[in-house]
């Protein structure tokens, strides 16, 4: 368990860094990745995922903090079915504290989860003013719902987060919303993409690999979405990733 201090110390640099979007340029990506990375350690769980919607009006996976949270979302997605996604149509909350007594409710999700050892989930809704635009999603391997007071700070979060993907304050139409939105997408392909070339190419996983794609890109002030081009495209020497 976090200590209180290191906690209230994480809940503040977080929502710092989450004003600083509505101010500055940001990284779309990397913000996904930050946010569920951040949270899982602030609310004690151990794997997050992020969905968005596409210009379809469908849920895709846009950030996982793990392999094994990726392969719980996208099941999901496939199969249409389980907490996240009911939180996507309803635009409500949903915490399950364990997914093991709720697999009447959920048959297809539920015993994939189990497979992947996760014991629990919340999924908290990104909105702006009614408009739904994803999910946010928690999982625990024990059993056990988010206090309330957990549960609020994660919904503030994802409503602060949202605010910032969207750019709220020079988004005006549903046209260019559906646009920013479509182009986190895309990016989240290349990534994926150049994910499995380093990982191939290192001989590593590709939770190491977007690790180390993702330390080139902070450390050298560029765009996640930029630097997986370079390397699908193989204008960055692979064997050099992750040096100065």
């Amino acid at each position: 368990m976090m200590k209180t201090g290191t906690r209230e110390s994480r809940l503040n640099t977080a929502f710092v860094k989450l004003a600083d979007t509505l101010v500055a340029e940001f990284d779309v990506i990397d913000l996904m990745h930050w946010l569920v990375e951040q949270c899982i350690e602030i609310l004690d769980t151990q794997a997050g995922g992020l969905m968005i919607v596409n210009s379809a009006g469908d849920l895709q996976l846009v950030a996982s903090t793990s392999e094994d949270a990726t392969m719980v979302e996208v099941f999901q997605l496939a199969a249409g079915d389980g907490p996240c996604m009911e939180c996507f149509r309803t635009g409500n909350a949903v915490t399950v504290a364990s997914i093991e007594e709720n697999l009447d409710r959920w048959p297809r999700f539920g015993p994939e989860a189990l497979k992947l050892g996760f014991r629990s989930v919340h999924a908290t809704p990104l909105r702006l003013r009614g408009q739904v635009i994803g999910t946010m999603n928690l999982f625990s391997y024990h059993v056990g719902a988010l206090v309330s007071e957990d549960v609020a700070i994660a919904q503030a979060l994802a409503d602060v987060a949202t605010i910032g993907i969207l750019q709220e304050r020079s988004i005006r139409s549903a046209e260019l919303v559906a646009e920013q939105l479509q182009r986190a997408l895309d990016s989240r392909v290349l990534i994926e993409q150049a994910k499995g070339v380093l990982a191939a190419t290192l001989g590593t996983t590709m939770d190491n690999a977007f690790s180390i794609m993702r330390t080139y890109a902070r450390d050298r002030n560029l765009v996640l979405r930029q630097v997986a081009e370079d390397i699908t495209a193989r204008r960055l020497q692979l064997g050099k990733v992750g040096k100065k």
